[in-house]
This record gives structure tokens, C-alpha cells and sequence, in this order.
């Protein structure tokens, strides 16, 4: 192998290599260095994000939500089918082979484009050098013109709940359970606690989902989040909020959690417990003690508005960086900095990064929430509409929900928009388009949308905000 590369990159998830494909197709010489390997023992690229959270989760949702909704809704549209039952090991089956086909894909695409994808562990040396320990051979170490650090992040343990594989899980192995829980304590009511409840609650287990924060979704909109606490617990959720776990202890049955909230000191038996408080940057073994590069805090890489690190040639993207840990996120940083490498203009727009909560109802936000608006002191109108009043959300029988508008009163530039309900996930890109385009209310409100779409609703809100909605009796 040769020893020197114009670019390479130190982890293959969605930033690490985007990166490198953006790399290779501006002429440079690549190599992608990854190390991560599956429960089955192989190695595999594409990051946790395809192997353990984004594609995984979103497939066991999928598979989730049709079994629930043969239960409590095809009756309605006319269709029977008697008793309906799961089979866990077919589902995960169905999942891991969409993981392979996924991370099969990425080995594809080094091969299409020219990049030399290594696997094992790299290190960032002096100099911009990097040391490549393969999984079978000896070290090397690799020159590189410019080096970018995609390293990730890995989920957060707490002292009180060390993780055991078994029974106190972390997020990825309880993507791969081989049978539904009878019970399932949930540490953490975010975005991956949510997600994972909801699919096993759909599948039977009684789900008890511990919040140590006393405001449920506080990262989005208030009106969105109160709507979807109620479809929470009517789906059965047990969201308990200012609670913060002190203990949690695995015997031969189960888990004994303990909490503490206002009302004092509470203690629950689940069979299985998934610890989903965050995530933390994945630095180990990433950087020698003379690499240059630093280290913030709470172990981010620093970096500016650009990614770049204090040392010169030397790159970092995605969670391993400030921001929110989004794949989508990485992927932009990836190819803004192999643009910059090539000599082009780049940047990303870090003030239009959507995020999305993949449940039933699904939640979508892009930029500000009215709280943040209303603490910035600018004049301010919103505009919202309800799934309920719309025609294709009737039609397919999902119309809890609504969308939210946020407008400057001033200029009528758009500062956010927040969706909760069906296809949330999708529709949000219409608000990142419109937004990246610096938008106003008037821009959507004279766009026309498909009928009947639920794309619509958009498009109602955003009349509402000028108390001139169609299809809904406006309430200033």
C-alpha cells in the first residue's frame, strides 16, 4: 500500500465518508480508515449511524408501527385479518439485512470512486501523520497532505448504571433484543429513549420512560411537545418527568431502578433497562500527546465555523465536533471541508439544520422555537394548523398533530417551523428549503401545494400566521 495520501479520514460513518467520497471526486487521493465491528464480529464501515442507530432503529420502528396498526386500525379501513402476531427474530432479520445491504454499499462506493478504504484504527500523529493499526498485519504509518477526523461518538454511561450487555444496555443492544421485554425501564426521554420505547411498547413490553428534566422535548417548540406528551401517553408511555435515577442494580430477574423526584424517593422492577442519556464525542486512542490538537471540555475536537483545528491541514466533522450529533449534520461538514481542501467556497448553514424524532406521531423542527424568539426580543406572529383539518391526514386515518409557523413580524422572514404528526420526517424539508432560501410567510403562502397533500397543512399554517387560513376557522 502506498504510504501517502493527498486526504485521509479517520472514521467511515456518515461524515467521515462523505468526506472522503466529496474527496476523492475533486481528484484528490483518499484513504478512509474505520474500525468499528458489528456484535457478529465483522467490521464493517458506515458508523454507528448505519449499524447501530439511524438505519437500525428506523427499520425496527417501520416494523413496529405496521404491527400496531394491524391491530388497533385496520378495522377501520374494512380489512380483517384475524389474530396478528410478531416475529421478533423475522423483524431482526429483515433489520440486519438492511444494515448489510447499507454498509455493503459503502464498501461499494470507495471502490467506485477511487478510495483506499482501511480498516482498523487510526491515530493522528505530529506532523499530520497517521498511524494505521490493521486488524490482521502490522502498523503503519501514513503521510497525508490533510487529515480529517470523523471519529463519532459513543453512548454515555452512568456510574450508578454501568452498562452490562445484558440487562442495563446502552442504545445499540436494545436495537438488537431477540424478544420483547415483558417490562422496559427507559433512562432518558430524548430522542433515542422515545424511539426505542415506542417500539417495544408497540410490540407489548410495559414501557416506564425516567426523566431527570421537568420539561418534556425541551430542545423543541412547547405546543409541539405538549401535543405529543398526549400521544404518548395515550399510546401507553409512562414518561415520568423531574426524576433523576440514583441507582439501578440487575438481579436474576431483572433491574431494580431507583429515583428520586418532588415527591420523594420511588423504586421500580423492569426486566430489561436501556440507558439513553446522550452521547459523548469518541476520541479514544484518536489523537497522540503531540498531534496539536485540543480538546474542549466536555472532549469535543475544537474547531471554527469551517472545522478546521488549531492545527493547520487538519480537519474534524460530525459528533466529534460542537453541534447537534446528527448524521445529516456530519455529512454537510464532510463535504464543506473536502470543498474547502479543493480550493472551493464553502460553508454549512448551521442555523437550518433540521431534526427529527422518528415516532408516532413523528416530530420535525428547523430553526427557532417561540420561546427562543420571544427571549431574543424580536417581534414575532405564529401560524398553525391541525392534521385533523386536513384531508389526506383524514384519509389515511393520522390526524393528530399539527404545524407551526414562526414569522418575524417586521420583515416576514420565516425563524422556524415545527411539525408533529404523520410523515413529519419528510415534510420538514420543504421548511429547511424555504428557510435556506431566507423565506418569508408571504413566499409559502403563495406557493402552491399539491391536493390533497399533507404538505398543505405547511401551507395553512403559514396563512394563519396572517389570520387567513382556508381550511380552518382562524383564532388570532
Amino acid at each position: 500500500m502506498s504510504n501517502s495520501f493527498d486526504v485521509v479520514v479517520i472514521g467511515a460513518g456518515p461524515a467521515g465518508y462523505i468526506a472522503a467520497i466529496r474527496a476523492s471526486q475533486h481528484g484528490m487521493k483518499v484513504a478512509c480508515i474505520d474500525e468499528w465491528k458489528n456484535r457478529d464480529g465483522k467490521n464493517a464501515f458506515g458508523g454507528t449511524c448505519l449499524n447501530a442507530g439511524c438505519i437500525p432503529s428506523k427499520a425496527l420502528l417501520e416494523s413496529s408501527e405496521l404491527f400496531h396498526r394491524a391491530q388497533h386500525e385496520f378495522k377501520k379501513h374494512g380489512i380483517t385479518t384475524g389474530d396478528v402476531a410478531m416475529d421478533v427474530t423475522a423483524m431482526q432479520k429483515r433489520r440486519a439485512g438492511i444494515v448489510r445491504q447499507l454498509t455493503g454499499g459503502i464498501a461499494g462506493l470507495f471502490k467506485a470512486n477511487n478510495i483506499k478504504g482501511l480498516v482498523g484504527h487510526g491515530k493522528l500523529l505530529a506532523g499530520k501523520k497517521v498511524e494505521f493499526m490493521p486488524v490482521n498485519g502490522d502498523v503503519e504509518v501514513i503521510d497525508a497532505e490533510h487529515v480529517i477526523l470523523g471519529s463519532g461518538s459513543a453512548p454515555i454511561e452512568l456510574g450508578v448504571a454501568p452498562f452490562d450487555g445484558e440487562k442495563i444496555v446502552d442504545s445499540w443492544d436494545a436495537i438488537e433484543f431477540d424478544a420483547v421485554p415483558g417490562s422496559l425501564g427507559v433512562i432518558g426521554a430524548g430522542v433515542i429513549g422515545l424511539e426505542l420505547g415506542s417500539v417495544w411498547a408497540r410490540l407489548g413490553a410495559t414501557v416506564t420512560i425516567i426523566e431527570a428534566l421537568d420539561d418534556f422535548l425541551f430542545m423543541a417548540d412547547r405546543d409541539v411537545a405538549a401535543v405529543a406528551a398526549k400521544d404518548f401517553k395515550k399510546q401507553g408511555l409512562d414518561i415520568r418527568l423531574g426524576a433523576k435515577m440514583t441507582s439501578a442494580k440487575a438481579g436474576k430477574t431483572g433491574v431494580i431502578v431507583e429515583y428520586e423526584d418532588k415527591e420523594g424517593t420511588h423504586s421500580i422492577e423492569v426486566e430489561k433497562l436501556v440507558v439513553a442519556v446522550g452521547r459523548r464525542p469518541f476520541t479514544d486512542g484518536l489523537l497522540a500527546d503531540d498531534s496539536g490538537i485540543q480538546l474542549d471540555d466536555h472532549g469535543f475536537v475544537v474547531v471554527d465555523d469551517e472545522c478546521r483545528t488549531r492545527v493547520k491541514g487538519v480537519y474534524a466533522v460530525g459528533d466529534c465536533v460542537r453541534g447537534p450529533m446528527l448524521a445529516h449534520k456530519g455529512s454537510e461538514e464532510g463535504v464543506m471541508v473536502a470543498d474547502l481542501i479543493a480550493g472551493e467556497l464553502a460553508e454549512v448553514n448551521y442555523s437550518v439544520i433540521p431534526s427529527v424524532i422518528y415516532t408516532a406521531p413523528e416530530i420535525a423542527w428547523v430553526g427557532k422555537t417561540e420561546e427562543e424568539v420571544q427571549a431574543s426580543g424580536r417581534p414575532y406572529k405564529t401560524g398553525s394548523f391541525p392534521f385533523a383539518a386536513n384531508g389526506r391526514a383524514k384519509a389515511l386515518g393520522q390526524t393528530s398533530g399539527m404545524v407551526k409557523v414562526i414569522s418575524a413580524s417586521d420583515d416576514d422572514e420565516i425563524l422556524g417551523i415545527h411539525i408533529v404528526g404523520p410523515m413529519a420526517g419528510e415534510l420538514i424539508s420543504e421548511a429547511v428549503l424555504a428557510m435556506e432560501f431566507s423565506a418569508s410567510t408571504e413566499d409559502l403562502q403563495r406557493t402552491i401545494h399539491a391536493h390533497p397533500s399533507l404538505a398543505e397543512s405547511i401551507h395553512e399554517a403559514a396563512l394563519a400566521a396572517d389570520n387567513r387560513a382556508l381550511n380552518y376557522i382562524n383564532r388570532p
